[in-house]
């Protein structure tokens, strides 16, 4: 039976939470379908150290290809290695992160093997022997089941949906050619610009405070930033589209089908009225608090507490019951 594919990532040498959910996820269709999973897993020098861990969500064998350019993502470098690797083996299934690389790398290996893609899943079932994949559409109002045509299937998954199983294994580390050389790499990486020291990762945080238009303007921000220090350690702010599209915050804090899926344990959504492009994003999120001056805002539907009144007035009140209940 041929096997499961699940390609992993890194940032400075150390995994990425997605690569335990792309590796367990591709764990459950390799026992559904009674075969192995295979990783792969590209990068610096430094990440033959982390490759092992893989194996601790299910990867049986991983396949590392190292090169010093390979410090930043190279579309060309990472798409025709993958390719070659993808050509050479027999995969079912082949499974990527619908990460920012992920987003940008699937559609780049798809188009190499002349295969269609199937983006941001949500779900992975077998019927029948059969890959049955769900993704949203319609901005998230509905939902699609469907089928690949092809060989092998070629799907990135929806971060902070699957999650991560570990289970006692070791995987068998091999190494992978790396396809061509930089001279011949027609697009560079020349520089990711990372979050602030110390700001944690809207994708990975626990807590989620964000913010949306009816916070009036980027001068009102420091409420929010005051509830996030108030909440302490792996809390994160977010914010919706609108203020993204209006500069007042960055990309990187967009929560939503264009931005980021979150999934923490707590998220405030501030001023957020609730459209259906935020909802996709923050919808599995374990406990929502929307705090909005419109009691009638789509938000309170989805939400599990709800404050109705004016940010201004409740947010310093809010803060401050957290920072007495914090003993700070």
């Amino acid at each position: 039976m041929p096997g499961i594919l699940a390609v992993a990532e890194q940032r400075n040498g150390k995994l990425r939470t997605v690569s335990g959910e792309v590796v367990s996820a591709a764990r459950s269709l390799a026992d559904a379908l009674q075969t192995e999973v295979e990783a792969a897993l590209l990068g610096p020098p430094a990440i033959r150290e982390a490759a092992p861990e893989l194996g601790r969500f299910g990867a049986a064998r991983v396949h590392v290809g190292v090169h010093d350019a390979f410090e930043q993502y190279s579309p060309d470098g990472f798409g025709g290695t993958l390719a070659d690797l993808i050509r050479a083996g027999d995969y079912h299934t082949v499974l990527f992160p619908a990460s920012a690389l992920g987003k940008d790398l699937a559609p780049r290996v798809a188009a190499r093997l002349d295969v269609p893609l199937a983006a941001d899943a949500t779900a992975l079932d077998i019927e029948s022997g059969e890959l049955i994949i769900t993704r949203p559409i319609l901005a998230g109002r509905v939902f699609a089941r469907l089928t690949l045509e092809a060989a092998p299937r070629l799907v990135s998954v929806r971060p902070n949906v699957f999650l991560p199983v570990e289970r006692p294994a070791t995987a068998n580390v091999v190494p992978l050619a790396i396809a061509g050389s930089p001279e011949q790499w027609r697009v560079v990486v020349r520089e990711t610009a990372a979050a602030a020291a110390g700001q944690v990762d809207v994708a990975e945080a626990t807590i989620i405070v964000s913010g949306g238009r009816g916070m009036k303007g980027p001068e009102n921000w420091h409420l929010l930033e005051a509830l996030r220090d108030a909440i302490g350690t792996g809390a994160a702010l977010g914010a919706s589209r609108a203020v993204v599209d209006q500069g007042w915050r960055p990309h990187a804090e967009q929560v939503g089908q264009t931005g980021k899926t979150v999934s923490p344990k707590l998220y405030f959504a501030v001023a957020i009225s609730g459209a259906m492009q935020h909802l996709a994003g923050m919808r599995s999120a374990g406990t929502i608090v929307a705090i909005n001056k419109d009691p009638d805002a789509p938000i309170f539907k989805v939400a599990d507490y709800g404050l109705v009144g004016d940010v201004a007035e409740v947010l310093p009140r809010l803060t401050a019951e957290i920072r007495k209940a914090r003993g700070i």
